[in-house]
């Protein structure tokens, strides 16, 4: 069994987020794709014991920032991953561990966004999970540039929301 490391940092003070609850299910949902997409993932080809990956809740300014400095992108972002195995072509598994890289939220722009939601089904828990899982598609080295793409990577988020009871969060 390979050992999943979810190393959190909330500096957005304006939501306590439960964070061994957020490394609980982001393990899990790690486990669904490693399971059923590893052969189509990065991963597929190396031998590892461990995975790591950082993720960093902040707000709108922090994503605004990281976006213009190191994507070129002068907005903030509801998300922002630093795929740093998936992304590095001399990609390397130091002892034994890969690490997958960083998931940056917006926990302000996660707010925004159930707050406009005007059907009310969603809330902000399940819009964070959402997030988190669209960001670990990235990290294993999923993307969706094109609509077949994008329709491919929500079907898999759809399927390993699934598995973390996403509907009663």
């Amino acid at each position: 069994m390979t050992a999943i490391n979810v190393f959190t940092e909330n500096i957005f003070p304006s939501w306590n987020i439960n964070e061994k609850d957020v490394i609980k299910k982001t393990v899990k949902l790690l486990e669904f794709y490693i399971k059923n997409l590893k052969q189509d993932s990065c991963l597929k080809g190396y031998e590892y014991d461990s995975i790591t990956l950082d993720i960093v809740f902040c707000d709108s300014d922090k994503t605004h920032e990281l976006n213009r400095d190191y994507r070129n992108k002068d907005y903030p972002a509801d998300i922002i991953t630093f795929a740093i195995f998936a992304d590095d072509e001399n990609r390397f598994v130091f002892d034994g561990d890969i690490n997958l890289g960083e998931i940056v939220i917006a926990l302000d722009k996660v707010m925004e966004g159930v707050n406009r939601d005007v059907s009310g089904s969603a809330n902000k828990e399940q819009e964070l999970y959402f997030l988190i899982s669209h960001g670990l598609m990235h990290l294993l080295g999923f993307d969706h540039q094109d609509e077949e793409e994008y329709n491919f990577v929500i079907s898999e988020q759809k399927k390993a929301l699934e598995s973390i009871n996403y509907d009663k969060i």
